[in-house]
């Protein structure tokens, strides 16, 4: 009996022993990761960083880093070069730890397809690029993870040469930098990275990123369940100026305005509802911001990878969404998997032949290629890009063909059919007073504030308004509200809800009718004392009257066929001459204008 007891006694040591010695092992080679040296890995240091190891140190746990009074001036003059807060940043833990935000009782299948990480740097900070890398490294299943490639788009400080050629060395898992002998941009610089690239899916991630506990696996799984599915994180909020962690919202997805900007809006009560209330599962996006995302790498190959005829950075974001939803893939944000992003209110770099110059001609290509006819909301609001050289797009448009890609219509009316760019207006342009003259302008001005009126300009930009089939009369995402006789014309949030936003143009007497109130829209003095666009009781005056744009009031029409009850639709792909009979659906490609028609009983 003692004996067994004797026996029972050395086996729980032993086992404890060794497990003691694994959790050492774990602390050690974590902590390890942000050793500068090889030499830093003696015993003693990693044994006293294992057992210190805590959330107490500088930005653990993602809270923020607020730098004393007295380094403020050299906090601010370090700000100038990255455009955030180096001091703080280089203060942090290259692996510190943050909070989990992961959906914890989501299960993925162990036969994931592996991913190949791009990131892309020009002159990136060492601290922001290397916590990247690591947080990278440390939250990612290490079977799952087969590089991680570094494409330096020529960068010009020393510390990004050799150190870090030899710093990426030490790393457990293959780091590969890749430079470019010229500064060439993100997209060609992405191309490349893309292009050396061994795993099945590529994952693209700025240089200035922070992977969470389980932000792969989500991701992985989505394209493994289809591989035509294009899918992006939630993007978290790293401060610029404390590097605080904030987690970012479900309850927004991409879009973009009239001057093809990529903003964030509310996911719609529609998109809720195809969710049934899951908010685990992903939302299925318009548009992507395009720093972080994830890509089966042969349907990457096949969609036709990046328009390599765009410069620099801008645009490749949403010609990318285009062309993903209108040739048949999907593009979601998967709501389990969280990266934080450090959001900069400038950029530090500088763009050969100007930002607004490379931007316009990016944007330009995308419009002429995936937009059709509704490139002119860009081009009127923005006309001094009808000037911008923007090369061949032949090639794009083959590839477009070749694809058997669907119409801009289409994806505004069954992905985004809440866009800012309405799907039927009759009017594009300006809406001109007959008596002063003068133009209706929102003259720069945000939500809730007045709508003015200036002199007609005829250059586009804030005096462009489309009046919509929908009764509205709208800037952008902006809707002319009136709420009183007499009161202030207010932009608001176009909601579709008709009430104050809704008028009706009279062509004839070209005169507004606020349906609401009855009134018609004039120029006139205001409650307040100044004067702009109200609405009083019509009374047939020339302060009433307003001329529109390319006005046209032509209906689009459904054509019933009486037999099948179906209706005329678009040629079908296989015979593009003539129209098909499909089920009625409301729509655009069931619309028909029919011109010089007379209707008799």
């Amino acid at each position: 009996m003692m004996r067994r007891f004797v026996y029972c006694k050395v086996v729980l040591t032993t086992s404890l022993v060794w497990v003691l010695v694994d959790v050492f092992l774990l602390l050690y080679f974590s902590e390890c990761n942000k050793c500068d040296d090889r030499k830093d890995r003696s015993l003693l240091p990693a044994l006293r960083a294992a057992i210190s190891r805590s959330h107490e140190g500088p930005g653990e746990m993602g809270k923020a880093v607020n730098i004393p009074k007295d380094d403020q001036e050299k906090m601010k003059e370090l700000f100038k070069i990255n455009q955030f807060n180096l001091m703080a940043s280089d203060m942090i833990a290259l692996n510190r730890s943050l909070p989990d935000v992961s959906c914890k009782t989501k299960v993925y299948p162990d036969d994931l397809p592996n991913t190949s990480i791009v990131i892309v740097f020009h002159n990136e900070a060492w601290s922001t690029l290397l916590r990247t890398v690591h947080s990278v490294i440390n939250r990612s299943p290490r079977h799952l993870l087969v590089e991680i490639l570094l494409v330096d788009d020529a960068s010009e400080r020393d510390f990004l040469k050799k150190k870090l050629e030899n710093y990426v060395r030490t790393l457990e898992v293959p780091v590969r930098i890749l430079r470019m002998e010229q500064r060439s941009g993100l997209i060609r610089a992405r191309l490349r990275g893309a292009a050396a690239t061994k795993g099945q899916v590529i994952t693209f991630l700025d240089a200035h990123c922070e992977c969470t506990v389980g932000w792969l696996e989500p991701l992985l799984a989505r394209i493994k369940e289809d591989r035509t599915a294009v899918v992006c994180p939630i993007i978290d909020v790293i401060s610029d100026e404390t590097f605080e962690y904030m987690a970012g919202s479900d309850m927004t997805y991409g879009g973009f305005n009239w001057k093809l900007n990529f903003r964030w809006y509310p996911v719609p009560q529609r998109e809720m509802d195809r969710r049934k209330g899951d908010r685990t599962l992903p939302v299925r996006t318009p548009t992507m911001a395009g720093g972080l995302f994830s890509i089966d790498k042969t349907y990457f190959e096949e969609i036709g990878s990046y328009d390599p005829g765009m410069d620099i950075w801008g645009g490749e974001n949403l010609e990318m969404s285009f062309r993903i939803w209108q040739c048949g893939g999907v593009l979601e944000i998967v709501t389990c998997s969280h990266v934080g992003h450090v959001f900069r209110k400038a950029t530090p770099y500088s763009f050969p032949g100007g930002t607004g110059q490379v931007i316009n001609k990016n944007n330009r290509r995308l419009a002429e290629v995936w937009m059709d006819d509704f490139k002119e909301f860009f081009y009127i609001i923005s006309p001094g890009v009808m000037r911008v050289d923007y090369g061949d797009v032949s090639s794009r448009k083959a590839l477009r063909e070749a694809l058997q890609c669907k119409p801009f219509s289409w994806y505004l009316e069954n992905v985004y059919p809440d866009s800012q760019i309405p799907r039927r207006y009759y009017s594009l342009g300006e809406i001109r007073n007959v008596e002063t003259n003068q133009c209706v302008d929102n003259m720069g001005r945000k939500e809730n504030e007045k709508v003015g009126f200036f002199n007609c300009h005829g250059m586009g930009g804030n005096q462009v308004f489309t009046y919509t089939a929908d009764k509205e009369i709208r800037t952008d995402d902006l809707c002319l509200d009136v709420s009183r006789l007499n009161g202030p014309v207010v932009m608001l949030k176009c909601h579709h809800m008709k009430g104050n936003q809704m008028f009706e143009y009279d062509a004839e007497k070209h005169t507004f009718l606020h349906i609401i109130t009855q009134s018609c829209l004039t120029i006139s003095r205001l409650e307040d004392g100044t004067y702009g666009p109200t609405v009083e009781y019509c009374n047939n005056s020339p302060l009433q009257a307003w001329t529109l744009h390319n006005y046209t009031r032509q209906e689009r029409l459904t054509l019933l066929h009486v037999n099948s009850n179906q209706c005329l639709d678009m040629p079908s792909e296989e015979d593009k001459m003539v129209p098909t009979l499909r089920d009625c659906n409301n729509s655009r490609s069931q619309q028909w204008l029919l011109r010089n028609m007379t209707l008799s009983v």
